[in-house]
């Protein structure tokens, strides 16, 4: 499994003990992650009885907006922060740290009356560009495909964009707030197609979960076999961070070391979500965490 570049530098010596309030910890961002964030957040809270944490979403450019407008001490993202971005950051005076708090594999549903059980990677990005527009030329049945995917503020647009479309979505999509609402859409719809965060996937009903191939010719796999998933056989896999500025300490530090902790891995399970890879881990512990 190839280990993501961590873009931008942490300051040497540079400590980051939270930018909005000092009696109320700000997280903000990815509307995949905001479901586990606020579970972390209450068992956090439950065991901390001092500590106040509030968890808002509005999808990770907001989140990573906000941090860089030092308006939360947390930005959930469930994509890498951008060279512009950290740039916008470092002259705002704020230096972005990456942490990884969990594993998700992105999954391609459409509707549990649709005969298509899997596609290949380069498939669903001809699908999400427009190129192919009938499920007949995926060997499904002759009717229009309907598009749902997330807003352009959205991680999951962008992820999906880099890594799957490799270019610009089809204006015929039907953008949608969130994940539960691309569920609820695909199950309503029997020509839709849409992509979720594999957290809001498992207990998901009226949607097939399709198993992706990498090639024509590659074995196809389902996004719930974790270890594919892990081992980077699922193709459309990605790590969900959290982004400080600095080296976190004081109660964002607590938390973070909370989430990371076997029984905020277990919390990331029981969320739908998967476990941080080794390698992700080893990048977390260079932060202190």
């Amino acid at each position: 499994m190839k280990v993501l570049k961590v873009v931008g530098l942490v300051l040497a010596g540079m400590s980051f003990a939270g930018i909005a309030s000092a009696a109320m910890i700000q997280v903000k961002g990815s509307d995949t992650i905001i479901n586990l964030a606020q579970k972390e957040a209450e068992v956090f809270m439950q065991q901390n009885p001092g500590a106040k944490i509030s968890v808002t979403g509005g999808g990770s450019g907001t989140g990573i907006a906000a941090l860089i407008n030092k308006r939360c001490d947390i930005a959930d993202a469930s994509r890498a922060i951008s060279a512009k971005e950290v740039d916008m950051a470092v002259a705002n005076g704020v230096n972005p740290s990456r942490i990884v708090i969990a594993y998700d594999a992105v999954t391609i549903v459409v509707n549990s009356g649709n005969p298509i059980k899997e596609l290949t990677k380069d498939q669903v990005g001809a699908i999400y560009r427009g190129k192919i527009t009938n499920w007949s030329e995926v060997g499904g049945s002759n009717m229009p495909i309907n598009l749902y995917g997330r807003q352009s503020n959205s991680g999951t647009y962008s992820f999906m964009q880099e890594m799957v479309l490799k270019g610009d979505y089809s204006p015929k999509m039907n953008a949608m707030n969130g994940n539960s609402q691309i569920v609820e859409a695909v199950k309503a719809d029997p020509s839709a197609i849409g992509y979720i965060g594999i957290g809001y996937a498992k207990e998901a009903t009226g949607v097939t979960l399709l198993e992706i191939k990498m090639t024509k010719d590659g074995i196809a796999v389902n996004p719930t076999d974790k270890a594919s998933v892990m081992s980077g056989k699922y193709p459309i896999a990605r790590p969900l961070y959290q982004y400080v500025s600095g080296t976190p300490s004081g109660m964002v530090k607590e938390f973070i070391q909370f989430e990371l902790s076997p029984e905020g891995q277990k919390i990331v399970e029981e969320q739908g979500f998967y476990e941080i890879p080794k390698e992700y881990a080893d990048a977390n512990a260079a932060l202190g965490l």
